[in-house]
């Protein structure tokens, strides 16, 4: 009997370091999110009821911090100006990295260089691509209007008109398609040819094809995408503080900067992680309901 409990019990020991090597090289991850991650959102959630400014001890005041973020006009305008932003800088960002993707997979010369042209930008510093970007929105100086200049534009006040300054944020945006173009290529590259060629028999044209066949295969990497950069327009920060600080009048103070004015400019900590949850909570509601609409849209090969 004792020979027949033995393996079991050997089976259970390896079970039980395998677990515990398993955990053990999981480690540092776990104990990072936990420490930088779960932690702080979890006492955020207790700081919403206080009244802290880092240096006295918090002070319990209810619902004070959750009533003002309803109310506040900067924070209201802060989610305008965050929602202005992303609704109209995504769209033209799928369009543009689309529509590079399906140029840089024809047979063209010198294709792996344009391809990494456009994908270079991503791994600048986010900090240098504001400082750089002021600097070509310069009113005086910038090669924006220098080149606007060629066609008889006068310069243009970009950064520094209430009108301009989130346009401008858009048009810089598109700096940085270059994750989404590198996506979009590795997606067209997995379309059956049988697909195409039979659409081509069938005597569709270029547009027909594009339209009938690529676009609609390419549904899942266009739907990650367009949440990946929602997610990412909404958390719009180092730019707005470098190049802006928010201005002029407010047009620029995006979410994320007007966050962190109020936690480590105004060390106000409590209305800070209020909005913070404000924020948090619109965010990944409007994911979920991507995820709900995107079953009318989204085609999944079977």
């Amino acid at each position: 009997m004792a020979i027949a409990v033995a393996p079991k019990r050997a089976s259970k020991g390896l079970h039980r370091r395998e677990w515990m090597q398993g955990y053990l090289f999981a480690a540092p991850f776990l104990i990072g999110f936990t420490v930088f991650v779960a932690f702080p959102m979890l006492y955020s959630i207790y700081l919403m009821f206080q009244k802290w400014d880092l240096l006295t001890p918090p002070v319990f005041v209810g619902l004070r911090n959750i009533q003002r973020a309803f109310t506040d006009e900067l924070a209201l305008k802060s989610l305008a100006n965050s929602a202005f932003y992303t609704f109209l800088a995504v769209p033209f960002q799928m369009v543009i990295s689309f529509t590079l993707a399906m140029a840089l997979t024809q047979k063209i010369k010198l294709r792996s260089i344009y391809r990494a042209g456009f994908y270079l930008p991503i791994i600048i510093p986010v900090v240098a691509t504001a400082v750089v970007w002021q600097r070509v929105f310069h009113p005086d100086f910038g090669i924006l209007n220098e080149a606007l200049g060629w066609f008889g534009i006068a310069p243009l006040k970009w950064l520094l008109d209430p009108y301009l300054a989130k346009p401008a944020f858009i048009f810089m945006s598109f700096w940085m398609i270059g994750r989404q173009m590198v996506i979009f290529i590795a997606g067209l590259g997995n379309i059956p040819v049988q697909l195409m060629e039979a659409a081509q028999i069938d005597g569709a044209g270029k547009l027909r094809t594009i339209f009938s066949i690529t676009v609609p295969m390419m549904t899942p990497l266009i739907f990650y995408n367009m949440v990946i950069a929602i997610i990412n327009s909404f958390q719009t920060f180092v730019p707005s503080l470098i190049m802006t600080d928010g201005g002029p009048q407010n047009e620029t103070l995006f979410v994320v900067l007007n966050i962190y004015r109020n936690g480590f400019q105004f060390f106000n900590m409590g209305y800070a992680s209020a909005l913070a949850w404000q924020f948090f909570i619109i965010v990944v509601g409007f994911t979920i309901v991507q995820f709900y609409v995107s079953n009318r849209w989204v085609y999944y090969e079977s």
